[in-house]
């Protein structure tokens, strides 16, 4: 049964790769470690890409839920 809540699907990509997109068109590519009803989120070994390609690797990075537009799985 599918569960129709967003932090449901969330929750589902804990500890998977997703792709976080921001506002500013920065992609962020990393472990979902937490999040929280703002959809502020962590990620762990996060990379920054621009066009596709790999800007820099960031470790654990805090991403603020107001500048996110997308969360997808990887």
């Amino acid at each position: 049964m599918e569960n129709s809540r967003p932090l449901d699907a969330l929750n589902r990509a804990r500890d998977k790769k997703v792709i976080v997109e921001l506002k500013n068109n920065k992609q962020y590519l990393g472990n979902l470690k937490a999040f929280d009803i703002h959809i502020n989120v962590v990620l762990e070994n996060a990379e920054e890409r621009v066009d596709g390609e790999v800007k820099r690797k960031l470790g654990s990075v805090f991403i603020r839920g107001d500048t996110i537009t997308i969360i997808s799985p990887e």
